[in-house]
């Protein structure tokens, strides 16, 4: 059996299996998400969720992928261990934003140190700021994502299969590991995450699966196409996060709202409830345009550069019209 596949279900039943125990140290710690205003619980919810995944995730890897000890990988664990630690210490005494900030930023600087950061562009300095913009700007936004039963881990879970699917077929057998294992850990979770949810992912989870998400997009090649196209990819794989972030900071700014210090029912999904979508149409809305987007992604690789701009073209308009539909409801 090949060692992707090994990965995971070794991970998706280490996360079947952990989650529950999870859920019962969260309960006996008091580790639990309380109800609020902005949010769309109404019971207090176990954490730790996140940890499950992050030790499914990490156990599948150390027992049936043979590149656990290269230089590059060892670089992303360890920048993911630090955001889910940081993620941890976020949840049970709330961080400020830029505590936060600060520490993905170490995260990336080890990124960067093991040499994880994009190729692409000929400056190396505009490589380095690209890396961090996108590691930082997807880690938040399924941060951000995360904020209705089962979204965020179904969303990890789409788009992981997309990338493995992705690294499979362009021989990317350092990349598909990763992906195999964000995709198993975050199925076993979602069992017990979807609505109505049992436990919670917390910060450590989202944090978590946001920044190996970021990192599987910036490892993932495509020989022999030309970089001119195969940039946009990772971007259309993780165009809901990437869209549902910027609905947020468009809608906050024109509310003359801080984006990252406040939170509120503004997301996507929250939109979709608003319009007479019960939680869980909304979420399965979401995981199909996820689906759609990806699938984009995979079809622009065999697109010549002027067929593949132009349906990049039609995606952000597509988000644009996405964005300024519900601003214009709202």
């Amino acid at each position: 059996m090949p060692a992707v596949v090994l990965v995971f279900f070794a991970a998706l039943l280490l996360a079947l299996g952990v989650t529950p125990l999870a859920r019962r140290i969260a309960i006996a710690l008091g580790f639990l998400d309380q109800p609020a205003a902005r949010k769309v619980h109404t019971s207090p919810v176990p954490l730790l969720g996140g940890v499950a995944i992050y030790l499914a995730f990490i156990a599948a890897l150390w027992f049936f992928s043979d590149s656990f000890y290269i230089a590059q990988v060892i670089g992303i664990l360890l920048g993911a261990t630090w955001v889910s630690l940081l993620g941890i210490w976020d949840d049970w005494r709330t961080l400020r934003p830029l505590v936060k900030l600060g520490g993905q930023f170490l995260a990336i600087a080890i990124l960067i140190g093991t040499g994880v950061q994009t190729e692409f562009l000929r400056n190396p300095l505009l490589n380095i700021f690209f890396t961090a913009a996108w590691v930082v700007g997807i880690t938040n936004a399924v941060n951000f994502l995360d904020n209705m039963d089962g979204l965020s881990g179904g969303v990890a879970a789409i788009a992981a299969a997309w990338f493995l699917i992705l690294s499979l077929q362009n021989g990317q057998y350092l990349v598909a590991p990763f992906a195999a294992a964000l995709m198993g850990a975050s199925l076993g979770f979602l069992v017990y995450n979807f609505n109505p949810a049992r436990i919670f992912m917390g910060d450590a989870g989202s944090l978590f699966l946001g920044f190996m998400l970021a990192a599987v997009g910036l490892k993932l090649r495509f020989p022999g196409q030309p970089d001119a196209v195969t940039w946009m990819i990772p971007i259309l794989v993780l165009g809901v996060p990437v869209l549902d972030m910027t609905l947020v900071t468009v809608s906050r700014l024109r509310r003359h709202v801080n984006p990252w210090t406040t939170a509120g029912k503004d997301h996507l999904s929250h939109r979709l409830v608003q319009r007479g979508a019960t939680q869980r149409r909304a979420v399965l809305t979401i995981y199909a345009l996820c689906g759609l987007t990806g699938a984009l992604g995979f079809v622009i690789q065999f697109l010549p550069p002027f067929a593949a701009y132009a349906l990049f073209g039609l995606a952000l308009c597509g988000g644009a019209f996405v964005i300024f539909y519900f601003e214009r409801a709202r």
